[in-house]
């Protein structure tokens, strides 16, 4: 174990302190200036068009796709998970409460890259033997580009990023939650996700597009209501995390004090790892749902994929503020100020046990069982958008239905195990398999710009 941990921090170290950061936020600024920012003059459209789409029951999906509510409901699903609620936690513990603005840089950078990336996958989807709509970027790579060993490459990887390791972290998040709340066993929590899951994916497109379409909507109100209260219980300490976010992103030690020993590397490399689990843009998962968007132009489900990211980052800085503010308001109540230390060190556990305590500190026990459930439903729908993505990938590399049956009993299995493994090993290795799957995406979408532009240019919506 100690082996593998060296091996996961060392490609980390490479990945995330120097080539992704530069990577993610280049072909970020690149999209934004060449779209026109595209976010900014986009963004009443997108949201116009994400609010007109919202159902809670429409067509069943099938070979020929989905709806295109429900393609943008599956790629949220896939964003919005574990990297909600424990993510801002580790970033804000491991980069300090400057991670968060970094985390917005990246988000916004984010929504002129996953535009880039919807438009590619529709104009490059197709049908597989069976007649199953299929697209995303192991496709784009392979018909764009003519590099098929890339798109091989790709495929592998996002099979092992989200398909297994980036399960796991789901799996694990709800485990340690349930485990934290209600003294749930490891193993019979893991048992019973990984029977409810396989149920659901079992039952291919339909069950999935079905599950996903009606838990979104609702999962994310119901959490929003639970963030609207704490917040407003912790309304005085709101414009102090706004500063200290700020200050913090630039200069921790100002806020945290030198014995914190977090750097503006630390936060900016935390926040846009901890803003790509969460928002995915770049990392080439969500082309995969747009892709099968039935009856759709490229830019219009590109538009909605950009307010995937908006949405997702709201949640992501919601909780965040959550635990900010509530760290300062227990700091506050030992009667300590800023002066006196790292206000963060309030916070005695990792993971999701942080937005746990963070919840705890204003609703008591019942907060703790309020993110357990939370947490259930947001990481259990990106089990859901993370496996359709790494079959797509399956069914791009073997086309066949027996691989599939084996890869769902592989997804079963690991989602099992994760029960049993370390929260922050679990962590590291989703980081550096999702950093991976970042490569071979970021230089088709580089390569392929020029597609993007021209359908942006002449698209009617403004």
């Amino acid at each position: 174990m100690h082996f593998l941990e060296t091996v996961v921090s060392t490609v980390n170290g490479i990945l995330w302190n120097h080539l992704l950061i530069f990577l993610l936020v280049g072909v970020g600024i690149f999209f934004t200036v060449r779209l026109g920012f595209i976010q900014i003059r986009g963004f009443i459209s997108g949201m116009k068009m994400f609010f007109s789409g919202v159902s809670l029951k429409g067509e069943k999906a099938g070979k020929s796709g989905m709806s295109s509510f429900q393609a943008v409901a599956t790629a949220i699903a896939g964003q919005v998970g574990t990297g909600n609620l424990a993510g801002p936690a580790t970033a804000i513990l491991l980069g300090g409460p400057g991670a968060i603005f970094w985390i917005w840089i990246s988000s916004f950078l984010g929504m002129a890259t996953i535009y880039a990336e919807a438009i590619l996958a529709i104009h490059f989807k197709t049908k597989d033997k069976n007649g199953q709509v299929v697209g995303g970027p192991a496709y784009y790579i392979e018909q764009g580009l003519g590099l098929k060993w890339l798109a091989i490459i790709f495929a592998i990887l996002i099979i092992i990023a989200l398909g297994l390791i980036g399960n796991m972290v789901q799996s694990n998040s709800i485990v340690e939650a349930f485990n934290n709340s209600f003294g749930i066993p490891a193993g019979i929590m893991g048992a019973v996700l990984a029977v409810i899951t396989g149920l659901v994916i079992m039952g291919g497109i339909k069950n999935i597009a079905a599950v996903v379409e009606k838990l979104i909507p609702l999962m994310a109100l119901f959490y929003l209501l639970g963030v609207v209260v704490i917040l407003a219980l912790n309304y005085q300490y709101l414009w102090e995390a706004i500063r200290i976010i700020f200050v913090a992103a630039f200069n921790p030690e100002a806020v945290l004090g030198a014995g914190a020993g977090i750097a503006i590397q630390q936060a900016a490399r935390f926040g846009i790892a901890r803003g790509l689990f969460s928002n995915e843009a770049g990392m080439g998962s969500t082309p995969h749902a747009h892709a099968v968007a039935k009856d759709t132009a490229p830019e219009e489900q590109a538009f909605l994929a950009m307010m995937g990211v908006f949405i997702v980052c709201t949640i992501v800085t919601l909780t965040g503020f959550v635990i900010i503010t509530s760290a300062l308001k227990d700091w506050a109540a030992l009667g300590l100020t800023l002066q006196d230390g790292n206000f963060l060190s309030i916070y005695k556990v990792k993971g999701i046990a942080v937005t746990q305590q963070a919840y705890q500190s204003v609703f008591g026990d019942f907060g703790g069982y309020f993110v357990s459930i939370a947490l259930l439903c947001f990481a259990f729908s990106t089990i859901i958008g993370w496996y359709y993505y790494a079959e797509t990938n399956v069914r791009y590399l073997f086309n066949s239905s027996l691989a599939i049956r084996i890869f769902q009993v592989l997804v079963v299995c690991f989602i099992f195990v994760a029960a049993f493994f370390k929260v922050d090993l679990v962590w590291d290795m989703a980081d550096m398999f999702n950093g991976l799957m970042v490569i071979p995406n970021i230089i088709a979408l580089i390569f392929l710009s020029s597609i993007v532009i021209k359908i942006t240019k002449a698209s009617k919506i403004k």
